[in-house]
């Protein structure tokens, strides 16, 4: 579990990214989710930013952050939009860093039946992976090795 009030103690790596959020959720909130969906899972902190340091602070106290969250939701939920949704309500919560409120999105690995989660229409485009600290698209090989995952654990009885 991070502890919000040291966020200085953290860098972004394969299981934690910020985004700093100012002005809405950022687009690239979704390549994230789908990396940590189809990686081991991580820790997306909306309203936080990576300093030259790489070290974490919050920006700044995230205004109305339920209007966010119920933003997030409703793009989460629009299968034209994000393939998957494979969170439950405790995953995204508003926490406080440093006097600060912040979004912490916590995505689990996706089980193998639900991948690849990827972002819009095309599973060939939509489809991330986490490589380091950085949501890196999934070539197709890659996107071909979890749909022929998937076809496989369907046949299993």
């Amino acid at each position: 579990m991070l502890d919000y009030n040291n966020l200085e103690k953290y860098k972004e790596d394969n299981r934690i990214e910020a985004k700093q959020a100012i002005g809405g959720l950022p687009e690239s909130l979704w390549e994230s989710y789908s990396a940590f969906a189809n990686a081991l899972g991580g820790v997306i902190l909306l309203g936080v930013e990576e300093l030259k340091d790489k070290s974490l602070h919050a920006v700044e106290d995230i205004s109305a952050p339920e209007k966010l969250i119920t933003e997030f939701w409703d793009i989460i939920n629009d299968k034209e939009r994000v393939s998957k949704n494979i969170l439950c309500d405790d995953d995204v919560q508003i926490k406080y860093a440093d006097g600060k409120r912040i979004i912490v999105v916590t995505v689990p690995e996706a089980e193998d039946k639900d991948k690849p989660v990827y972002i819009g229409k095309d599973v060939y485009q939509g489809t991330y992976v986490r490589k380091g600290e950085g949501d890196c698209r999934c070539t197709p090989s890659e996107v071909k090795s979890m749909l022929d995952e998937l076809r496989k654990d369907k046949y299993i009885w």
